[in-house]
């Protein structure tokens, strides 16, 4: 497998560089009223970013359904705005979102992407793949906190977990949210094979000649 990308910034602050994580993108619309408004919402009253980063990653685990089969194929359904107002969507959507709620609110977010082997894939998904278990560019966030990157992943939501025995991710705005290698009853799960450099937009037309 190859090597993650380092979580620590130089100096314990964020750079220059980092308000490149920050911005509002054609995808991570951070700057549309729906997404700023939603990020308000969820983070009221908390004073710290990391308790912020626990209350978006949970939303998105869990109020935006994770579904194999929405729109994949037309890239204003990877919009943050989009994704929020449709309430579902895959991985890299989901991701998507975080990124852009996090923005939202000031706390830099950037996408990440690893191809993983998923011993769980449905026949029919994994027909619509290729009929392998490999998927690339299976998406994630990663999100700045205490002065590093946090790795995130809020594909499954809490009752895809319990109907289909997956284990939930838990985020702590601390430790990296990472898939589980095995489902509750000890089946094999998520692999992660090799991981791609992060991105500060959605890499669309990377994902599509890959």
């Amino acid at each position: 497998m190859a090597g993650e990308p380092s979580n620590h910034v130089q100096g314990g602050a964020p750079m220059p560089e980092m308000e490149r994580y920050l911005k509002c993108t054609e995808i991570i619309d951070c700057d549309t009223e729906s997404v700023k408004d939603k990020a308000r919402e969820l983070t009221e009253g908390l004073q710290t970013d990391r308790e912020k980063a626990v209350a978006l990653y949970y939303f998105v685990r869990d109020e935006i359904r994770h579904n194999a089969y929405t729109q994949l194929y037309d890239l204003n359904h990877y919009k943050a705005s989009v994704i929020l107002e449709a309430g579902n969507g895959i991985c890299q959507q989901k991701s998507i979102l975080l990124c852009a709620l996090a923005r939202g609110i000031g706390i830099p977010a950037r996408l990440g992407f690893v191809d993983v082997n998923d011993y769980q894939l449905s026949e029919s998904f994994k027909q619509m793949i290729g009929g392998v278990n490999v998927f690339p560019f299976h998406g994630f966030a990663e999100l700045f906190v205490d002065s590093r990157w946090v790795h995130a992943s809020p594909a499954y939501d809490i009752a895809t977990c319990r109907r289909k025995r997956f284990i939930p991710v838990e985020f702590d705005g601390v430790n990296d949210a990472k898939d589980s290698r095995y489902t509750e009853d000890g089946e094999p799960h998520i692999e992660h094979l090799e991981y791609h450099e992060p991105y500060d937009e959605f890499p669309w037309d990377e994902i599509l000649s890959y």
